[in-house]
């Protein structure tokens, strides 16, 4: 992890680039398979993101709540190019995803056996389905951190946190349950998912990630931009919803 604001929001911009918009019809999929998942406790109806600051997470406990939402301003801060994660709603978007088809596991092959050694291009092989490995791993994080400074991770400074992460990336940082490196792995690229996803899913609320970057959205045609690149799309993008920023 880099601890300067620019290189963070550049490495932002490589990472939409590596975040195809099929993806993100790909989550849109996975709520229509469970509705419930869009719901939330403020009772809005699906396709209706809750403001900033005013969501209470359903599936995370007040512990793993704190902690997601100091990840997630560790991983992508405010700065003067845009939004932090916290601000765009990524807390909101990992815990209605908590309750989606992809965090029980149901879109991979979960049987035996478990080789966890094996190279990451054969994809994932451990036997917990991504909500597990939050648990575990947020749990298990918060009691390093509290042997190791006698504080939960959200309790902590902004730049322990980042040291924190840097090695619990770079598996320096053992955790008792779960590899250090696939737990954060997995934050990373979900945060990174809320981020830029459509705002319907909770994150990247008003479009600000989109604004940015200059992307479109879900506009029905812009193929007569697509030969034209370093020219800055002129129109705003829009929401699945039809919502225009």
């Amino acid at each position: 992890m880099s601890d300067t604001p620019n290189s963070r929001r550049e490495f932002l911009r490589r990472s939409a680039i590596l975040i195809p918009a099929v993806s993100l019809v790909g989550y849109a999929t996975h709520q229509a398979i469970e509705p419930s998942a869009a719901h939330t406790s403020t009772g809005n109806a699906p396709g209706e993101a809750t403001p900033a600051g005013h969501y209470h997470p359903t599936f995370f406990t007040d512990s793993e709540w704190a902690f997601v939402q100091a990840a997630c301003a560790v991983l992508i801060p405010e700065d003067e190019e845009g939004p932090g994660a916290l601000t765009a709603g990524v807390p909101e978007f990992l815990d209605r995803q908590m309750e989606t088809p992809y965090a029980h596991g149901r879109l991979w092959y979960m049987q035996a056996p478990f080789i966890t050694d094996q190279p990451a291009e054969l994809g994932y092989q451990m036997k917990l389905v991504p909500r597990e490995l939050y648990r575990l791993g947020i749990a298990d994080l918060d009691a390093a951190c509290l042997k190791t400074f006698g504080k939960a991770f959200a309790q902590l400074g902004n730049n322990v946190q980042v040291e924190v992460f840097s090695q619990l990336e770079g598996d320096k940082l053992k955790l008792a349950r779960v590899p250090a490196s696939t737990f954060f792995a997995l934050l990373l690229k979900n945060v990174k998912e809320g981020y830029f996803a459509d705002p319907i899913y909770g994150g990247n609320k008003d479009m600000a990630a989109w604004k940015m970057l200059g992307f479109p959205g879900a506009r029905a045609d812009f193929m007569d931009w697509i030969d034209r690149p370093n020219e800055r799309y002129p129109l705003g993008p829009v929401s699945i919803n039809g919502q225009r920023g």
